[in-house]
């Protein structure tokens, strides 16, 4: 169970990889059960729950871990140096999107880039709800938030961003919306 939760919860790389760590632990006691116990059925289960377990641990705490690593480095690096700071695109997921006056809005679930230009066209923005549960999502224009490092701002009043349609479960808008100043 406690592997279980470290990969749902998604909490970056290494906590995830860390969660197939204990899944492969488990996975190789129950094959000593299987072994000691003549079940062959439990046997032939957890070897291949070993392999699935281990390619997660190769893609969790090594592949993936680099490119979070490499991502951090990289937006570390911008902010001392004499360039535009950087923030990692996968790092949109999950930053908070704060009202012009600095009060809590939501978080951005996703960003939308146009495939010719590479420019955001919209931020899909979760407000409401705890853990997923009743949040309500709104497409917000590009031109109606500003990037920050750590945090989206929106430019445009509270009350036009609450007058955007909420998003109905995965059918999301093929381009950005209008949003009134």
């Amino acid at each position: 169970m406690i592997a279980a939760m470290m990969t749902a919860a998604n909490l970056g790389a290494r906590v995830t990889g860390w969660g197939f760590v204990v899944f492969t632990v488990g996975s190789l006691c129950w094959i000593v059960v299987g072994v000691s116990s003549g079940q062959t059925n439990l046997l032939a289960t957890n070897a291949f729950l070993t392999l699935v377990n281990l390619v997660g641990i190769w893609r969790w705490l090594g592949r993936q871990a680099t490119y979070e690593d490499g991502g951090r480095a990289a937006k570390a690096r911008s902010r001392r140096a004499s360039v535009p700071a950087l923030f990692t695109a996968t790092g949109v997921a999950g930053m908070a999107v704060v009202g012009e006056d600095g009060s809590a809005v939501g978080k951005a679930v996703e960003a939308l880039v146009e495939c010719g230009s590479g420019r955001v066209s919209y931020v899909v923005v979760a407000t409401g709800g705890v853990a997923g549960v009743r949040e309500d999502l709104r497409a917000v224009p590009r031109d109606a938030i500003a990037f920050g490092c750590d945090r989206l701002t929106l430019s445009i009043a509270r009350g036009a961003f609450e007058a955007l349609a909420p998003l109905e479960g995965g059918d999301w808008p093929a381009a950005a919306p209008t949003a009134a100043a």
